[in-house]
């Protein structure tokens, strides 16, 4: 094939971008290339919001076709939370088939080198970018995101995490030298001299095991994290949330191909209905890595299961917040009601118990009793969600069955703090739409903690009594150590209390945010600047990103010859 785009091209397009990039995650300042506001597209070859909602209306009903071998059939499994028909059909895959044709380019993909790699990636990212707001469309009726959220979280906030993970991989690919000179003194005889080359090398084919409520941010630190590094990639998207990551596909393997490369290098996987596709390909010896965003029981037969394969594991957690004083209760209230109610709880970010002292707090406002605390977090909550238009806007919609069960069990776990209610969605009267409950619990009852020590994935929340602040710090230390934490949060005015809650997520690696009362939120990140998850504990054991998530997606093989 007679490449249209050369690498050499992307380069010289692309080299800016990625030493912006790499400045980035040295400094950790803020930085971003993907524009936020829907407003920013439309030029420039991106897709207007018209047109990004005439392109996915034009993908319903209809097959996707990819052009990648091994195809036998078709298959349909999606459908949106918000009650939409999709009826996109997708190639069902015959791993037997896909697998050999995926090792075909890699030698030429690995030949090509790390800058150039990372060219390619930035091409695609680049590609992905002007179709936002398809995509936006695509991952709000797929995760039920509301659709800001899934314009901006779906589009260039997984842009980004994708970026910062090609970073990332040029980075520790180019930490040794291409090639060396190697002179050892004889004294006086002749040096022994010997020129040295240095490659990187993949490990095989990667494996993508998408997740329904992020597809893309939760699945592009992975994809591109392994296309850097040389590995060919076989994407395997959740049955509910397919199109995102089809549509990924689709464009990486046009990219590749203008670019004299393989397209085959990355492929999708789409499932039929119950096959359980993923426990197969996991154990295939050609799959080398494994990126996994889910459950834990699944993730931990990931990392049993699967002992060809380097497995990156992101799973559940108890996320908490430790409430001990404040100078600005009015902005921690308002925080966490928003925090509790982004997306109805359905991130794996999003705070479950607050520990707030039984004998109260103190703030601004004057001395707080445990149950004025819960009951004006109760009254922000509703505050924020009393307009339908905008608890549509940020609530979203419930992605599945389960979700709305846990949130209609909660009540029966403890007193009731704030009742969850049904709100209906005019545009979409299909959609499933629940505000939060909060339970209130005694953290000294035995029996209150298989409820607070569970995750309850969704809207739920739980204000746990303590006896005092170091109390609540040591069940917080117990929580991270035995159920994970991908995010925890403390409010307080005390430099005690704050050193105690930073060495309790030192000692048990746990990402903490310290009394955010702003525009800030305890479960949003930010790519190239916060590290998302730490590797360190249950809840996941990779971080997105730094070098320990892309260096083991590569060895380097050294070939040395006398000059």
């Amino acid at each position: 094939m007679t490449a249209e785009l050369t690498p050499a091209q992307l380069i010289e397009k692309h080299r800016p971008t990625l030493d912006q990039a790499l400045d980035a995650i040295r400094s950790r300042a803020y930085w971003s290339p993907h524009p936020e506001h829907p407003k920013a597209y439309g030029e420039g070859g991106s897709l207007s919001a018209a047109d990004g909602q005439a392109a996915f209306d034009a993908l319903r009903g209809a097959r996707f076709e990819l052009d990648q071998p091994g195809s036998d059939g078709w298959t349909a499994t999606e459908l949106s939370p918000y009650g939409l028909e999709l009826g996109i059909e997708y190639p069902h895959a015959d791993v037997d088939a896909l697998l050999p044709a995926m090792r075909t380019g890699m030698a030429a993909w690995r030949e090509a080198g790390p800058e150039a790699r990372a060219a390619v990636c930035l091409e695609i990212l680049a590609r992905i970018s002007a179709r936002t707001h398809e995509f936006a469309h695509a991952v709000m009726h797929t995760s039920g995101q509301a659709f800001m959220m899934a314009f901006q979280a779906g589009g260039p906030h997984a842009q980004d995490r994708g970026m910062e993970a090609v970073a990332y991989a040029y980075e520790e690919q180019t930490r040794t030298p291409r090639t060396a000179d190697w002179s050892k003194p004889q004294g006086k005889r002749d040096p022994l001299e010997l020129r040295k080359e240095f490659t990187a090398v993949p490990r095989g084919i990667s494996l993508l095991v998408g997740c329904n409520t992020f597809p893309t941010w939760n699945g592009y630190p992975g994809l591109f994290a392994s296309l850097a590094t040389g590995n060919a990639v076989l994407v395997k998207p959740h049955p509910r949330a397919v199109l995102p990551l089809a549509l990924t596909v689709r464009i990486a393997r046009e990219v590749l191909a203008e670019a004299g490369f393989d397209a085959n290098l990355v492929a999708l996987a789409a499932e039929r209905e119950g096959e359980g596709i993923a426990k197969v390909l996991a154990q295939r010896p050609e799959v080398r890595i494994i990126d996994y965003t889910g459950s834990t029981a699944f993730g931990d037969w990931l990392e049993s299961h699967a002992p060809q394969a380097q497995v990156f594991t992101e799973k559940a957690g108890v996320n908490t917040v430790v409430i001990d004083s404040t100078d600005d209760y009015k902005g921690m209230l308002s925080n966490l009601a928003f925090s509790l109610s982004l997306y109805s709880g359905q991130m794996c970010t999003t705070p479950q118990n607050l520990l707030i002292p039984r004998d109260g707090i103190t703030t601004d406002a004057g001395r707080k009793t445990y149950d004025e605390v819960v009951t004006d977090l109760a009254a922000a909550v509703d505050g924020l969600l009393g307009d339908d238009a905008r608890a549509n806007a940020l609530l979203g919609a419930i992605v599945n069955p389960q979700v709305k069960e846990r949130v209609e069990a909660a009540a029966g776990l403890g007193e009731v703090a704030l009742a969850s209610r049904t709100i209906t969605n005019p545009d979409f009267p299909g959609a499933t739409v629940r505000t939060p409950v909060i339970v209130k619990l005694d953290g000294a009852k035995p029996d209150a903690e298989a409820a607070y020590l569970t995750e309850h994935f969704g809207p739920v929340s739980f204000a746990v009594a303590v006896d005092s602040a170091a109390d609540g710090v040591d069940l917080l230390r117990r929580t991270v150590r035995d159920r994970g934490a991908m995010t925890v949060g403390a409010y307080t005015t005390s430099p005690e209390v704050e050193s105690l809650v930073e060495e309790a997520c030192l000692e048990e690696c746990a990402q903490l945010s310290l009394n955010l009362t702003g525009g800030v939120y305890v479960n949003q990140t930010a790519a190239f600047s916060d590290f998302h998850g730490s590797g360190g504990n249950p809840s996941a054991n990779a971080a997105l990103c730094d070098g320990a998530f892309v260096a083991s997606r590569f060895r380097t093989v050294e070939v040395r010859k006398p000059v």
